[in-house]
């Protein structure tokens, strides 16, 4: 692979993943800008997850392979059209509509970037740990940066800048010279409950559908929180709250000593588990800045537990390894799109208390089926 294309993959990559969070801070201020509830709110973000869940499924039963640039060419195209749109939108309707277009091409725009990344057989393993690292900076970077221009300029050039960064994307991408296809996975109910009748796999999604759910739920519902508390905070101020996603960064490229420090791979999922239920438990906490460490302590958890869980995920079975992997991402963002909807709904009827005892108690009854079915891991252990 050319550097020119690795280079322009990312930057597409790092665009996407800032443009499918980057609603997150802003959703208190939306919230009152359309006058909806936090829950409706929520779907900004939920609804692209909730594509990232069913698309690469759906798109295998319509197409089996795409031309990975003009993939990449015509989604980008769409996205700066919407992104236009949205910082138009003066309804709740209109923009949800918006971000449901966005979410039918976002899973689109990933499929094809990983599949040039695949290209490169020699850097596969590397160019994966890079993607991941992107995916995590992406959202990084969307949220913060979101935060900060709705601050200075207003909510609606939040959109205007993600447009201008597309453009500069739909250049490079223009000098693209990977002219390859990207094959898609057509997931048979079959071979997927057979997956599924594998104990192992079983306890891995469900894992992951967990982990995501309660992770996905407290960012969500975090910026409703401490403008409850806190009226005069900025979106400036609640973008700076996700710096600690940046922590995810560090533990997909240093998981191996993580894992050797604790010598066997379940035992670094439940501490972090651990590590997850107890920055649950400490978001009791009312002053901002330790929640703004707290949220330090929560990514470290679940990137701790998301990242070894995608490792035995993919060293579990040697056939069918695409559809393992697609099953695991189906359930890893249903998790995320069901924690963005749910848990504003529990936050919003019973409170702040009462959602962090529900987070905590679906993470124990996790960690206890992991417990119960550690067993099962003793080969890859």
């Amino acid at each position: 692979m050319k550097r020119i294309d690795f280079f322009i993959v990312i930057y597409t990559i790092i665009i996407l993943l800032s443009l499918m969070y980057a609603t997150q801070p802003l959703q208190p201020l939306l919230a009152e800008e359309f006058n909806v509830s936090i829950a409706q709110a929520s779907s900004f973000t939920g609804v692209i997850m909730l594509f990232l869940a069913i698309a690469p499924i759906i798109y295998g039963y319509i197409l089996e392979r795409v031309n990975a640039k003009r993939v990449l060419i015509v989604a980008s195209l769409i996205l700066c059209t919407t992104n236009i749109c949205l910082g138009f939108s003066n309804s709740y309707e209109v923009f949800l509509f918006l971000r449901t277009c966005e979410a039918v091409v976002v899973p689109a725009i990933l499929t094809a970037c990983m599949s040039i990344l695949a290209s490169d057989k020699k850097n596969i393993k590397l160019n994966m740990s890079i993607y991941v690292a992107s995916t995590v900076f992406g959202g990084l970077v969307g949220r913060v940066m979101s935060g900060l221009i709705a601050t200075q300029f207003g909510w609606r050039y939040v959109f205007f800048s993600l447009s201008l960064t597309l453009l500069v994307g739909l250049y490079f991408i223009a000098k693209l010279s990977f002219t390859g296809e990207a094959t898609l996975t057509k997931a048979k109910v079959h071979d997927a409950l057979l997956i599924l009748k594998d104990r192992r796999f079983f306890v891995i999604y469900l894992l992951m559908f967990t982990v995501f759910f309660v992770f996905g739920g407290v960012l969500n519902i975090l910026p409703f929180r401490i403008k409850e508390q806190f009226p005069d905070v900025t979106e400036a101020h609640i973008g700076l709250l996700y710096l600690g996603y940046g922590v995810g960064i560090v533990v997909s490229l240093m998981i191996h000593k993580i894992v050797n420090i604790f010598k066997k791979e379940l035992h670094a999922i439940m501490f972090g588990l651990f590590v997850l239920i107890a920055s649950i438990i400490l978001f009791l906490n009312d002053n901002i800045w330790f929640i703004f460490s707290i949220v330090f302590v929560l990514c470290f958890g679940m990137f701790t537990v998301h990242t070894v869980s995608t490792r035995l995920a993919n060293s579990m079975k040697e056939s069918q390894k695409s559809l393992t992997s697609g099953m695991y991402l189906t359930f890893y963002y249903l998790g995320g799109a069901v924690g963005t909807i749910i848990p504003a709904m529990i936050y919003q009827h019973f409170g702040w208390e009462i959602t962090l005892a529900t987070f905590s108690g679906v993470l124990i009854f996790v960690a206890w089926v992991v417990n119960v079915n550690r067993h099962h891991f003793k080969a890859y252990n």
